[in-house]
């Protein structure tokens, strides 16, 4: 059975937000739209999204790192958000894997949020109706695109090629040999859910900072402290020099 899924390459992650925006453009004015954007540039902005980037620190000072870890649905084999249902608008593709929301039978009960273990289901507002990441199902399938286009719109716009995507079942994907060979994990495994998306992990990296190097050497308060100073008597630069 085919599981088409997305792997993610935590390591070279970098936090830019462009997997947000293009899914958010795309999916917006496609099947799955719209995506609600509320009070934007407000202090309290809210809105619809189908992935998601959150960033935190790890460690402690000045042995930290910034970790970017993008979330959207997993796509779960054994997905818990689909027997909840109770109009049976949330279903799993046969055919590919995909879970997916069918809005004119959702009812916005939020069943299914409060049963997906990832917090990756949001419910629009304005619709009422419960969304989340659709792996750009109409956008993969579609025969108008060259074939290198057929893919995810988050997967297409990431600059560090963080996102993989292909069926993890096939032995010979690039999904599945970059699970195999780089160590992919599941997230939250403990919850029997098995997702299909994957998460390549961060490798270890030793960096070794002195105290001296705490307090930039070029600091440019002290720097400019050091310099000779002229003395009020002496003329200025625009008093001697013809511009």
């Amino acid at each position: 059975m085919t599981q088409l899924a997305l792997v993610i390459d935590l390591n070279v992650c970098v936090g830019c937000q462009a997997c947000v925006t293009s899914c958010k453009e795309w999916n917006t004015s496609g099947i799955a739209g719209y995506l609600s954007d509320d009070r934007p540039y407000d202090a309290d902005p809210t809105g619809t999204f189908f992935n998601r980037v959150q960033t935190f620190e790890v460690g402690e000072y000045p042995n930290t790192q910034t970790v970017h870890f993008p979330k959207s649905c997993l796509h779960c084999e054994d997905p818990p958000c689909v027997p909840v249902c109770p109009t049976g608008a949330s279903y799993k593709r046969a055919e590919d894997g995909i879970v997916l929301v069918d809005y004119d039978k959702c009812i916005g009960c939020k069943y299914c949020s409060w049963a997906c273990p990832y917090g990756v289901r949001e419910i629009d507002e304005h619709q009422k109706v419960m969304k989340k990441c659709t792996l750009c199902v109409d956008r993969i399938y579609d025969q108008k695109l060259p074939r290198e286009e057929r893919r995810p719109a988050c997967v297409m716009a990431c600059p560090t090629n963080a996102r993989l995507f292909g069926d993890i079942h096939d032995p010979d994907s690039a999904v599945a040999v970059a699970i195999r060979e780089r160590g992919g994990y599941q997230l939250m495994p403990e919850w029997g859910t098995h997702p299909a998306n994957h998460y390549l992990p961060r490798r270890r990296t030793e960096i070794v900072i002195q105290p001296d190097e705490l307090v930039r050497a070029d600091n440019p308060l002290k720097v400019d402290g050091k310099l000779p100073k002229p003395s009020l008597k002496e003329p200025a630069l625009d008093d001697v020099t013809s511009w």
